[in-house]
């Protein structure tokens, strides 16, 4: 696995990515309280054919970008412009969480782009962050977020397993104020619910059964608005679907991938 990460410059943004493998490209989207290195541990899981590409959002891990507003459709155009900066026409989109927002917002603003569409744990709206758990877990400091994201994120198994804690914990990223403002700033525009049943690309969309926050008929909704798209929920699930149980989320992702391989 790659640890050295690669730059693609888009403008006044250089977006930071790191990768594993080669093959079908995959661009896997991190969540709101993470950066690329959600998916250190989830790329190789992805397994031989595919090219494993997760990056940092704006103000996240080593990407650099101006301190100005931005929202959910620039960060959309930050992913389609990384596509093309590493030579593809197309390539296959994965998001979880916050990472699911911008997936949505790619497919229905720069559709050119996308080969095939997976979405986990997310909205279409900005509403999540008006459902209970996740408004208690924004007004906390970021500092303070580590121990109500465990509870969200994993199983009552998952928070007696110390190696799995210790792995969650570490992928938390802990941004300055004027930066975490920034990104959450940038949800409550959001809102695609009219623009789905425009997505044209294969979807697959991934729930975790007892997620607080992403709940599976969040999930039921989008996919019933997708022409075509299907939706799988993995049993014992809570929000942390590439963490606790990154061996099954990887497995229906490749899956879908290599079902839809570029042409």
């Amino acid at each position: 696995m790659s640890t050295e990460l690669g730059t693609v410059k888009a403008g006044e943004i250089e977006i930071a990515y790191a990768e594993s493998g080669a093959g079908e490209p995959v661009i896997l989207l991190h969540g709101g309280e993470s950066s690329h290195i959600q998916y250190d541990t989830f790329r190789p899981l992805l397994g031989a054919g595919i090219r494993a590409i997760a990056y940092d959002q704006r103000d996240s891990g080593a990407s650099v970008n101006p301190p100005d507003p931005y929202g959910i459709p620039d960060l959309a155009e930050d992913c389609a412009a990384l596509i093309r900066g590493l030579g593809y026409e197309r390539a296959h989109i994965f998001g979880a969480s916050f990472g699911g927002f911008i997936a949505l917002q790619v497919a229905v603003s720069v559709p050119e782009v996308v080969q095939s569409l997976t979405v986990g744990t997310t909205f279409s709206d900005g509403s999540a962050l008006q459902a209970p758990v996740a408004a208690e877990i924004v007004e906390l400091s970021p500092s303070q977020r580590d121990t109500q994201m465990l509870a969200f994120a994993l199983s009552e198994r998952g928070q007696a397993d110390e190696k799995m804690v210790a792995e969650l914990k570490s992928i938390l990223v802990h941004r300055s104020p004027e930066a975490d403002a920034r990104r959450l700033a940038a949800v409550p525009g959001f809102d695609l619910t009219a623009g789905l049943p425009e997505i044209t690309a294969p979807t697959l969309l991934i729930y975790g059964e007892d997620d607080p926050v992403a709940r599976p008929e969040i999930g039921q909704k989008i996919a019933d608005a997708i022409p075509g798209s299907r939706l799988e929920v993995i049993a014992g699930a809570r929000h942390g679907i590439t963490m606790e149980f990154a061996q099954e989320t990887a497995r229906l992702l490749r899956d879908f991938v290599l079902a839809h391989p570029s042409r």
